[in-house]
């Protein structure tokens, strides 16, 4: 069965067939660590995951580099505005250094939590700054560059069809007023490739070029990385739809002006993480964290599993109630899955309805991700009168995909310490009386003490955290 993927490129579904039989060299833009990510940048990497999952799930050698952007670059499309690593090293008083290594270091422990596979390289922008430096000199020596008082930029003009990764880009629509200061650009569409430190200023971060010392600017990092490890031209590139009309449209720029062709077969976007009918930014100074997710008393894997719930083209709307109603529903489905470990028979050889069901979920994640369909077909298996030994081959099989950890799955002590059942009892009070603050603050310390809360008709439901 074939894999059909959404490409942005050509704006509809595709055939996937990689360029190399059987080897698939995809990149993923990773984290700039000058803060927490927030859950909408959380989303990208679990969609980042379960793609990665469903091409190993269809036998494919998948080659996923990730890289960590830990170099400074501008707060502003513009080039323009504030270095965000500099940004967050006056905010906490610390060298850009640190603060890259701790916010990288808490970063890979989101990724941990939410059970997401490990690529094959994850790269840092400060280790290929050789990378950067080259592949700007080719894009120089093809006539794509040109020099001013404050950096090395590209020059727009010289590409016909730049832009053409968004649908409906006007080239001319984008002033010099929607971008800052045009400054010595000659479009307003031109980026920097390198900027020259200020004068008479030293930066933490800055190295030397043939055309001075100075630093990369943010889309050079990604072409550069990416076509080292993967290639001149490789299979896909994903991440948020907001990289589609600068971030993406630059690093295709920047491959045909060093390569004289596009570098990437399919680009892949996820939609916004969205709060009160705004997407989630840090540039708002407040963002919810995973932490703030694990805080109330919540699993990682709950925010794994609401993910899930929503296909990954669409927005996903976050509320607590959305994320209590995912925790609720993943673990009734872990503790199904433990019930089924417990009785389970061996499954023999697979039934005409087994591989029905096979079938099923395989068209579902094969079809550009589905996981909400996919999980569909999770819940019509367990009403379904195979087996329960088939039953629990299957979802073991199908948490390759899923990664919501089945293969862990317990079946939930009964035995709760009579100060837990104290908080429980103490919380349904509270969520009597509407007082979701106290319930969420007692949520909190009943997780603290090894044990998971959920809410169903009949009463609060009390497990033991497994995860």
């Amino acid at each position: 069965m074939p894999i059909r993927l959404y490409n942005t490129l050509s704006r509809t579904k595709e055939e996937f067939v990689p360029q190399s039989p059987g080897k698939v060299g995809f990149y993923a833009c990773g984290p700039t660590v000058y803060h927490y990510a927030h859950l909408g940048n959380l989303r990208a990497y679990v969609f980042m995951d379960v793609l990665h999952r469903v091409l190993r799930y269809h036998g494919y050698n998948v080659n996923l580099v990730v890289n960590i952007t830990d170099v400074g670059h501008l707060t502003d499309d513009a080039d323009q505005g504030e270095d965000k690593m500099e940004k967050g090293a006056a905010r906490e008083g610390k060298s850009v250094w640190d603060i890259a290594a701790h916010y990288t270091a808490a970063f890979m422990e989101d990724v941990k939590s939410l059970n997401i596979k490990q690529p094959t390289t994850w790269c840092k922008a400060t280790d290929h700054i050789p990378q950067q430096i080259k592949l700007i000199k080719d894009i120089e020596e093809n006539g794509f560059a040109y020099q001013t008082s404050d950096g090395v930029y590209f020059d727009t003009s010289k590409l016909d069809d730049y832009g053409k990764l968004i649908a409906g880009f006007d080239k001319e629509g984008l002033q010099a007023g929607k971008r800052v200061d045009m400054g010595e650009k000659r479009n307003a569409t031109d980026f920097a490739l390198w900027k020259f430190s200020p004068k008479n200023e030293t930066r933490q971060m800055e190295w030397d070029s043939p055309w001075g010392r100075g630093f990369p600017g943010w889309h050079i990092e990604c072409t550069a990385m990416g076509c080292h490890y993967l290639g001149e031209q490789f299979d896909i590139h994903t991440g948020g739809i907001d990289h589609i009309p600068v971030h993406h449209t630059n690093e295709i720029a920047q491959a045909q002006g060093a390569f004289g062709r596009d570098h990437v077969r399919f680009w892949m976007h996820n939609e916004f993480l969205v709060t009160d009918g705004e997407k989630m930014a840090k540039s708002k100074g407040e963002f919810l964290r995973l932490a703030s997710v694990i805080e109330k008393g919540f699993s990682a894997l709950d925010y794994r599993y609401f993910c899930l719930l929503t296909h990954y083209r669409k927005p996903l709307t976050f509320t607590w109630e959305a994320i209590e109603a995912a925790a609720t529903a993943r673990k009734r489905l872990t503790q199904r899955v433990a019930q089924l470990k417990e009785s389970a028979q061996p499954a023999g050889l697979p039934s005409a309805e087994r591989l029905e069901f096979q079938k099923q979920f395989a068209a579902a994640v094969y079809d550009d991700c589905n996981t909400s369909q996919a999980l569909g077909v999770v819940h019509e298996l367990l009403k379904s009168d195979l087996s329960d030994g088939e039953k629990l081959a299957l979802l073991l099989d199908w948490d390759s995909v899923l990664g919501l950890k089945f293969a862990a799955a317990t079946i939930p002590s009964t035995d709760v310490p009579k100060e837990v059942q104290a908080l429980v009892d103490e919380r349904e009070v509270a969520r009597k009386n509407k007082d979701w603050a106290q319930a969420d603050k007692l949520r909190a310390e009943i997780a603290q003490r090894g044990f998971l809360v959920s809410d169903s008709e009949q009463g609060p439901v009390v497990s033991q955290d497994n995860t």
